[in-house]
């Protein structure tokens, strides 16, 4: 008999919503919203827009039409492209250390947007908590945003 996933969830699900209703709590069943899944969105866009980047700048790098200068500009290029990937992703390791569930951060030039996921209320200081590590972590980094999304949770 193959494997059927699906099926396996769907039955689970259905038998646990069969319970509830014997115990009268069908109002306790709550639709699951997974907000990490934009996130996790948004980090595949950002990461496709890059690779086609690095591939243009590649294919520049291996074409004779540019000078020995040129290529080490766009070389450099790409290195930065690279350490801005990995230093977005060693801030939001670390911001998500600070407690919260989800976080996206995009770095542009001088500046650095942060989307943060939080099951609780936010206030001026957990984003200001934010803004300063941020600025003092992410060189070059000029304008930091910080934006609070809430778990539906």
């Amino acid at each position: 008999m193959p494997f059927d996933g699906i099926a396996i969830f769907t039955k689970e699900t259905k038998d646990a919503t069969k319970l509830l209703e014997k115990e009268g709590k069908t109002d306790e069943v709550k639709p699951v919203f997974a907000e990490s899944y934009i996130f996790q969105d948004m980090r595949m866009e950002v990461r496709n827009e890059r690779s086609e980047m690095v591939e243009q700048l590649t294919a520049k790098m291996t074409s004779s039409d540019f000078t020995a200068e040129e290529k080490n500009e766009i070389f450099d290029e790409i290195a930065e492209l690279r350490k801005v990937s990995s230093t977005e992703a060693l801030m939001e390791m670390q911001i998500k250390a600070l407690g919260y569930p989800e976080v996206f951060v995009r770095g542009e030039e001088e500046r650095v947007n942060v989307t943060v996921l939080s099951n609780e209320e936010h206030s001026p200081q957990m984003a200001d908590e934010i803004t300063q590590y941020i600025m003092s972590s992410w060189d070059g980094a000029q304008t930091v945003k910080v934006d609070f999304a809430e778990s539906k949770e």
